[in-house]
């Protein structure tokens, strides 16, 4: 019977290694993985741990290939987050992003930015219904952000303090996230 068990554990283990090594059960499997981490509200900062973002001096552009100068930011909150449509943390923390959005975005700036080509990102958004804008970048990020990884996030105050930093997937639509963004209202007005 001992046997039997064991047998059936390396079959099962054999499977699940066979569908992270097919492409079109790889990411669909890594995403579900994803959106299990993307349940963790991601964690302020203790100000006295803050980094300043204070070079604002960074070109993107938009879909429509307009240009945008990050340093209209300076002194407003700021929600940056750099994805990507082929990564699977993104894809899953993504729906957090896209309520945060709709519930944030006239009380604050949301830059979203991506490397990909126009079309993917098009594509992408409006395959998954999203309605907030990319940016690509034309010029190099501020050396503050140090991205070696993606998704990775920051949520900036009008001080240019990195409140939030988050590599990895998060849910950005969660009680402590609205929380954070409200007292930084507040402490705005």
């Amino acid at each position: 019977m001992k046997t039997n068990k064991s047998k059936l554990k390396n079959i099962a283990f054999i499977i699940v290694i066979g569908l992270f090594i097919i492409p079109q059960t790889r990411q669909p499997i890594q995403i579900w993985l994803n959106k299990g981490l993307a349940q963790f509200s991601p964690r302020t900062i203790a100000p006295k741990n803050r980094d300043i973002l204070t070079n604002y001096n960074w070109y993107l552009k938009d879909n429509q290939d307009h240009k945008f100068n990050f340093k209209t930011m300076k002194g407003k909150i700021v929600l940056v987050n750099f994805w990507a449509t082929w990564c699977p943390p993104c894809i899953a923390e993504m729906p957090s992003l896209e309520k945060l959005y709709n519930a944030y975005k006239d009380k604050i700036e949301f830059v979203f930015v991506s490397n990909e080509e126009k079309a993917n990102i098009a594509h992408f958004l409006k395959e998954k219904n999203y309605s907030f804008k990319v940016f690509q970048p034309v010029s190099q990020y501020p050396d503050t952000f140090d991205v070696s990884s993606i998704p990775r996030t920051f949520l900036i105050d009008t001080k240019g303090h990195i409140v939030i930093d988050k590599t990895g997937a998060a849910n950005w639509n969660s009680k402590t996230v609205r929380q954070t963004i409200d007292a930084l209202l507040e402490a705005k007005d």
